[in-house]
């Protein structure tokens, strides 16, 4: 693999007349991916696509939108899905307190949750964090002093980038990055150290200039990785083979 996209949603909706021919060209292109969960039934179809593609594994979660949907019961269901062999870790989850679409509790009880089923599990975590810092920061360190895991689209400044990589976590960098706008981001970023970047997508969401505007799709992945390499003085092809060691090691890959 040339290319890992460590945050894909292939399941969604956006994909339903294409998604073969969208994976299609991430095997042509040498591609790696990360479905990733944010539901019961999305986790369930995250596993169901790795199953089916080569080079495609799953996470599987409960994103903090639909918190009021993780029950007892369907905890227990999570964790059963958690042990098939092409999970590979426990996501997206986390707090969003922007949107707001679950009460903030519910958000925090059902994140700590999740935290403790990776911890049992041991597996990697994959983190959604939206102007919720304080909180997500507190939880986490309640949970371990360090984790395993990748802070999806980090969107914060340099002092926000240090903060996590000092909880041991790694940071998803994706179109946002290109965003004529972003300049704060891009400081950040220049000074994390390449070892803790993954590259990601969130596609079908956040789209990368020059395709800004339209669905997005994992191979445009190497958008975000030219922003890097211009950012960092090196090589499209740096950038790519560092991010993609990075991703088989956290998420312990088979590639």
């Amino acid at each position: 693999m040339k290319w890992i996209d460590s945050h894909a949603h292939l399941d969604d909706r956006a994909f339903e007349r294409d998604r073969a021919a969208v994976i299609t060209r991430c095997a042509d292109a040498a591609m790696g991916i990360l479905t990733i969960g944010s539901s019961l039934h999305s986790s369930q179809a995250a596993v169901s696509l790795a199953r089916r593609y080569h080079d495609m594994w799953a996470t599987v979660g409960v994103h903090p939108h639909n918190a009021t949907s993780l029950d007892g019961a369907a905890l227990k269901d999570l964790k059963t899905l958690a042990q098939d062999k092409l999970v590979v870790g426990i996501g997206e989850i986390g707090l969003d307190y922007y949107r707001d679409l679950s009460p903030r509790d519910r958000q925090r009880s059902v994140f700590a949750r999740q935290l403790d089923l990776a911890t049992e599990l041991g597996l990697p975590i994959c983190l959604h964090n939206r102007e919720s810092t304080d909180d997500f920061v507190a939880i986490l360190r309640d949970a371990g002093a360090q984790h395993r895991g990748v802070v999806h689209s980090f969107l914060g400044d340099e002092a926000l980038a240090v903060q996590f990589l000092e909880l041991g976590l790694h940071l998803g960098v994706g179109g946002p990055l290109t965003y004529p706008k972003n300049e704060t981001l891009r400081a950040a970023i220049k000074h994390v150290p390449l070892d803790r970047i993954l590259l990601e997508t969130d596609c079908p969401y956040l789209t990368p200039v020059p395709y800004r505007g339209r669905r997005n799709e994992p191979i445009y992945v190497s958008y975000v990785a030219e922003e890097i390499a211009q950012l960092k003085g090196l090589s499209v092809d740096d950038v790519a083979q560092q991010t993609t060691v990075n991703a088989m090691r956290l998420f312990e890959l088979d590639g």
